[in-house]
């Protein structure tokens, strides 16, 4: 169970920021004992691998700060954070971590289940994100841009880690992701009503 959990959290983390979970995990296989990866997913954790993800990372960082440029990266991270969070997800729960020392016992011989799984959790996190966007810069005349784009940042990175770490709390995160989605929505709702 602790294998979907923390597959979970890093296809969430990656409906977010595509490249920040791929990018933690390659890292944490390469450098740490916190992941293991098996030698199907090795490939993440090469330096090349590494660099182009945290080449493509900066690239998404900046664009995701600036108004309306933030939109159209949406459009185009419509495909690349679902195949992420497929990937993430498939890497994540077929490795040994901290929490999981037997991670062959979950997904055994289906391991197209786990990116497929990943796909669709990151495919909802990133459409949320997608609808959100555009009224969050609408309500604030663009402003809100950086500072949201910087709190899914920094809420793709701790989920990664929480996923990796304490899976277990990969629940509480995600209630907290969509809680904050629908009093989003639901205060659109209400500006739209009074006024």
């Amino acid at each position: 169970m602790l294998e979907a959990l923390t597959g979970t959290g890093l296809a969430a983390s990656a409906g977010l920021n595509a490249y920040i979970p791929l990018l933690l995990v390659g890292l944490l296989g390469r450098y740490t004992d916190l992941i293991t990866l098996p030698s199907g997913w090795s490939w993440l954790s090469n330096g090349w691998v590494l660099v182009i993800l945290a080449v493509l990372l900066v690239i998404e960082m900046v664009a995701d700060k600036v108004p309306v440029v933030d939109s159209v990266n949406d459009v185009v991270q419509t495909v690349v954070r679902p195949t992420a969070g497929g990937l993430a997800f498939g890497a994540a729960s077929t490795s040994e971590t901290v929490s999981v020392q037997d991670p062959g016992a979950f997904f055994s011989g289906h391991q197209w289940v786990s990116i497929v799984l990943g796909v669709v959790v990151a495919l909802v996190v990133h459409g949320i994100k997608s609808l959100a966007r555009p009224l969050l810069n609408a309500m604030s005349i663009g402003v809100a841009a950086p500072v949201v784009s910087t709190a899914e940042d920094f809420t793709s990175v701790v989920m990664s880690l929480v996923a990796i770490i304490v899976p277990i709390l990969v629940l509480l995160c995600l209630a907290g992701l969509f809680v904050a989605a629908w009093w989003l929505l639901n205060r659109r709702r209400l500006r739209r009503t009074s006024g």
